[in-house]
């Protein structure tokens, strides 16, 4: 009878009896007294139950202990996490419990469940060796319904081509709801249902990119494939058109006022949206005063409001590479909140008194009113720096002072220095890369960091301090955790077989030896991947209320206050500064964890969005290059191919081991080289090699290299 049942019925039936045994400590059952637990006492339920308990005992998730008894074969059947898709069907779930292992899920046992989805499986009981495997049961949470892709249109019926490499299946798109898509072109496709035996899900075009290749088309396809609107709600807008220019005199008087105080901004040359402001001046007793101001969001966004929660989902503004996707309209961003030069703006400060040493003498925090005297690029700032100009020279030049102690003073402590490459395009008037170019950060960059740390730092030490002992009061921080031990020794390990030392006996001798490497590395070839792995050995820094340490700066307290105009968490921070300068109590910690488990979400949705629009312009640079030859570095080996960074311009690409024809290679894992199986040659990560551009995929974003020779004629032996 159970096999005339769908796969469903089934499924809810395995599924209620597992948790009647699990509820009561897995006491032996006869299907009788399922039943009765389960208050199901028709005798097609009862039939169902011990159809079921029969079947799923020759599945391994029950036992027969007596005749006609049953038992759970294994606690803890069913569990809930997240979907991790794989290349060829199959996927992994990544248990909410921490203490689970990740379970594998064969293609035919995914079901309709996606990449991200929060799901429920039902894990099979384990044969001694082998992993846990398992089969989804039920979506609970969809990770997300809307996909970017190509639409094909034939007579009768349309699919749509996802660009996500995870989501593996096309959707079906009825013709009536192409909503004006035509064969060929870029668009956004929405699921709308799934029919239970369907292989594909059936969709709408919600909207149309463009042509295929277009550079406004792509780089709107990289924000809505990471869940970015492309445009801001009206009711957004309206907010935004309806604040004032004009700061009231009332205002002014709840404020400190900068106004006449000597303060500029140093900026890229050319950025609209000014967060940060530096004021500086003279005091009688031979000291400076040093003020970092930022611009007061939480002044005009106020909670709960349509601007508020618009800024909540985006959580971040996104840097593309020809574009910035606000977290705030431009009328915010770019106008009433930027500290704009010759312009009155409302601030949030940390103002210092620093000795001519850089130790802090006194702190204030509080609101105030500024009145910027320059504006300038980094370019410019440097310029004085090297005495190339002397506009502000007395005050910028002691301003780098103070920063270089205050930076000694920081490495002394154990903060870690990563000086990674930044990579940078000409583009013509239609978007087309022209040319590659990496940019370099100077004392100027470094200047305006280092105060940024500053005020960073001290705001979270200052509440940290406020609420003391059981007392701890709630607030958004920016912390960072100590590298995993593991992968901090199998860094270690590879570094030494260049003749690096690290020291991993305590946090200190870790910094200090991974700052030494950095140093000792720079201009030499192995530059690049020693400061990428180590880089990938460090923990992920996150915002949270739970913890306030950051390892990689070596701050005991650090939170993110110095940009509220592009990232939510800063303007929580603000608004929370406030509420606890104002004597307000404590706030409900557990709603600001969710708050900042969302901000970091986007923080990484925004970090790889960034990267596809950068490997988007790295292919379609290279694509104009298809034939030419390169020197490149391994920067990265997998079980398919090495990757290879052109030294010239920092493209990335890849050369698959099956397209090497001089040898059978494989991976060795442990020591980030493929080796050929009977010559023996190796290929190491950090070695040089000549390269060919041999095919672009600009839909998939992927450029393939052809080996021409090893250059490094594999220096490193072991």
């Amino acid at each position: 009878m159970v096999k005339k049942k769908t796969a469903h019925i089934i499924q809810v039936f395995s599924q209620l009896i597992s948790d009647i045994f699990e509820k009561n400590g897995n006491k032996a059952l006869n299907y009788k007294q399922v039943a009765a637990k389960l208050s199901l006492q028709d005798a097609e339920s009862r039939d169902i139950i011990k159809e079921v308990l029969k079947d799923e005992t020759k599945n391994g998730l029950f036992k027969e202990v007596e005749m006609g008894k049953f038992q759970l074969k294994e606690l803890k059947t069913f569990l809930t996490g997240v979907v991790s898709m794989t290349s060829d069907g199959s996927a992994f779930i990544i248990p909410e419990d921490e203490f689970e292992k990740d379970i594998y899920i064969a293609p035919r046992k995914v079901k309709t469940a996606l990449n991200g989805d929060r799901v429920k499986i039902y894990v099979f009981a384990k044969n001694k060796g082998k992993r846990k495997e398992g089969e989804v049961v039920e979506i609970l949470e969809r990770a997300k319904m809307e996909f970017t892709g190509l639409v094909k249109v034939s007579e009768n019926f349309a699919f749509f081509i996802p660009d996500d490499k995870k989501m593996l299946r096309d959707i079906f798109i009825p013709l009536e709801q192409l909503n004006g898509a035509k064969h060929g072109e870029k668009a956004i496709a929405k699921i709308t249902d799934w029919p239970e035996e369907a292989k594909n899900p059936i969709g709408t075009i919600t909207r149309v990119l463009g042509v295929q290749g277009e550079n406004n088309t792509e780089m709107n396809a990289i924000l809505a494939e990471y869940g970015f609107p492309l445009q801001f709600p009206d009711e957004v807008e309206d907010e935004a058109n309806q604040i004032p220019d004009e700061i009231t005199e009332e205002e002014i008087a709840k404020r400190k006022d900068f106004r006449q105080v000597l303060t500029f901004t140093i900026d890229p040359v050319d950025a609209k949206d000014f967060d940060d402001a530096i004021s500086f001046q003279y005091l009688d007793n031979g000291n400076y005063e040093v003020g970092v101001h930022i611009a007061d969001v939480s002044h005009y966004v106020l909670p709960d409001s349509p601007l508020d929660k618009e800024a909540f989902d985006r959580g971040t503004s996104v840097y593309l590479v020809d574009r910035v996707i606000p977290m705030l309209p431009e009328r915010l961003s770019n106008g009433v909140c930027s500290l704009r030069p010759k312009e009155d703006k409302l601030c949030f400060s940390a103002v210092f008194e620093l000795d001519k040493e850089a130790n802090i003498i006194t702190e204030w925090f509080g609101r105030t009113i500024i009145h910027s005297d320059r504006r300038f690029s980094y370019e410019e700032a440097q310029e004085v720096i090297e005495g190339n100009s002397k506009e502000y020279a007395e005050e910028i030049l002691i301003l780098n002072d103070l920063a270089y102690k205050m930076r000694d003073r920081k490495f002394k402590h154990g903060a870690i220095s990563f000086e990674t490459s930044e990579v940078k395009f000409k583009l013509d008037e239609n978007g087309k890369p022209l040319g590659v170019y990496v940019k370099e950060r100077k004392d100027a960059h470094k200047l305006i960091e280092d105060f940024m740390l500053l005020a960073n730092r001290k705001v979270a030490e200052f509440i940290a301090k406020k609420g003391k002992g059981k007392n701890k009061l709630t607030y958004v921080y920016r912390t960072h955790d100590a590298p995993n031990e593991q992968t901090l020794l199998s860094f270690a390990a590879f570094a030494s077989k260049f003749g690096y030392k690290i020291n991993t006996k305590s946090d200190k001798e870790i910094a200090r030896s991974l700052n030494h490497l950095m140093e000792d590395v720079e201009g030499k070839k192995e530059q690049n991947v020693l400061t990428s792995l180590a880089i990938r050995s460090m923990a992920k820094a996150i915002y949270t209320t739970k913890k306030t340490s950051h390892y990689g700066l070596a701050f005991d307290f650090y939170t993110h206050f110095t940009s509220p105009i592009r990232r939510y968490p800063d303007v929580m921070a603000h608004r929370l500064l406030q509420h606890y300068l104002d004597g307000g109590q404590n706030v409900n910690a557990e709603h600001y964890e969710k708050l900042c488990l969302h901000a970091s979400q986007m923080e990484k949705k925004a970090a790889d969005a960034e990267r596809a629009s950068v490997k988007y312009k790295q292919a379609e640079y290279l694509e104009e290059n298809i034939g030419r030859e390169y020197d490149g570095i391994i920067s990265g080996v997998t079980e398919w191919g090495m990757y290879v960074e052109i030294i010239e311009n920092k493209c990335e690409g890849m050369i698959r081991l099956r397209d090497i024809s001089d040898d059978f290679y494989v991976l060795d894992e442990k020591n980030y080289c493929i080796i050929g199986q009977r010559k023996k040659k190796k290929y190491q990560l950090g070695d040089e090699v000549k390269i060919m551009v041999r095919k672009v995929d600009l839909a998939k974003r992927q450029i393939d290299f052809t080996l021409i020779q090893d250059k490094a004629k594999n220096e490193w032996d072991f």
